[in-house]
């Protein structure tokens, strides 16, 4: 691969948390599950890509996120979000707030709708973004940081590319039935080792893969535990907050990945898990721990299905295009005068690249999940829930 060399101190970061995993690997007889080392990529603390301080968005990061093309994007979301807040509470909880872009667009058109937010609470694990939160929502005294989930909550949650950077267990059909295929050490460095699944996993393996004994061998797909773990959370935070104040909720994510038909595709044969490291996507996940993203596609019927099981109603699961059209981004867009050449041109590129299928438009997806509030009813001519 030619991909641009990490500066000196980068690349330290990147072999202290190598050495980290290896440490745990050889902690646990030579093998981790690949969610383990996902985990520890992304997540350990002080090295790991979301809670270490390289930066992430943008130009100098590795990914462009939608709030980063065009403050239309977070300006066309917050007229669903001020419906749903009128149907629930004055709140709103973002988790995975970026560079706090989508936070600042959605609070100031809310206030030129004249519509008060009471409380913008932000769950955010990474240091380095939390840093630029705060610089860009400095003239915003109702957000306020988190440091973990809250027990109770009533009100609107968002959550733009949260679910595709959960920790996922990869698994491998065999001539015998289903492995897990995790982590070990090799001369090279880390290496892809292969074992029987364990009870639980074996059990997801079932309940998320539909014909799972129709693959073919050699199949590698992910189940995605830990992302269903967090649907469930989401569920029991929307019910106690609603048990508490009487006030329902809702969620909108907003990531891309498909529903379960089309995610086991026998041409997915090697899955959907993707690593991205300065605008460059490719798809080895030990290319430098920690200076790199690893991502995989969200299956959103299991995401779907772990809500619902924890108490939540499916409100709508549409493409992102469909989703932004009927939420009005094309109106949004015209209080520019197309006349206007040198503004109208740049806004308008930018709201094509988020609802063109062949850009962000048909893999980027919306779930919509309430207690006690609905969707408005434009939006169920675009409705695909009987998909999922």
């Amino acid at each position: 691969m030619q991909l641009p060399e990490p500066s000196f101190d980068a690349l330290a970061a990147s072999r202290a948390l190598q050495d980290r995993i290896a440490n745990d690997i050889r902690r646990n007889s030579g093998w981790i599950s690949f969610a383990q080392y996902m985990e520890l990529a992304l997540y350990a603390p002080g090295l790991g890509y979301y809670s270490g301080g390289a930066a992430k968005l943008g130009k100098d990061g590795d990914f462009t996120t939608a709030p980063e093309i065009t403050p239309l994007f977070g300006a066309t979301l917050a007229q669903v979000v001020a419906d749903l807040m009128a149907q629930t509470s004055p709140q709103i909880l973002e988790f995975g707030a970026g560079t706090g872009k989508l936070a600042r667009d959605i609070l100031t058109e809310l206030d030129a709708m004249g519509f008060a937010v009471h409380r913008y609470c932000i769950v955010e694990v990474s240091g380095e973004l939390r840093a630029r939160q705060e610089e860009t929502l400095r003239g915003f005294p109702q957000v306020i940081w988190l440091d973990r989930f809250p027990t109770a909550f009533s009100g609107v949650v968002l959550g733009n590319e949260v679910l595709d950077a959960m920790p996922v267990n990869l698994v491998v059909k065999a001539e015998a039935g289903w492995q897990e295929r995790g982590v070990a050490l090799s001369p090279n460095g880390f290496a892809f080792q292969d074992q029987l699944c364990d009870a639980a996993l074996a059990a997801a393996v079932a309940a998320q893969i539909p014909h799972a004994e129709e693959l073919p061998p050699g199949y590698v797909t992910e189940v995605h535990p830990i992302a269903a773990g967090f649907m469930h959370s989401l569920a029991a935070m929307l019910e106690a907050g609603y048990d508490e104040s009487g006030h329902g909720g809702a969620a909108l994510l907003i990531d891309y990945g498909f529903p379960v038909h089309e995610y086991y595709l026998d041409q997915r044969a090697q899955g959907t898990l993707m690593c991205h490291y300065r605008h460059h996507a490719h798809p080895d996940p030990f290319y430098l721990p920690g200076l790199q993203d690893i991502t995989a596609h969200v299956d959103f019927t299991s995401m779907a299905r772990a809500a619902i099981d924890g108490g939540l109603d499916l409100l709508g699961y549409t493409s992102q295009a469909a989703f932004l059209l009927d939420a009005g981004i094309g109106d949004l867009l015209l209080r520019t005068s197309p006349d206007d050449l040198l503004r109208y041109l740049p806004q308008a590129n930018a709201v094509q690249k988020l609802i063109s299928p062949a850009e962000m438009g048909e893999l980027f997806k919306v779930l919509v999940l309430g207690k006690h509030a609905q969707l408005p009813h434009k939006f169920a001519r675009n409705d695909r829930s009987h998909r999922l």
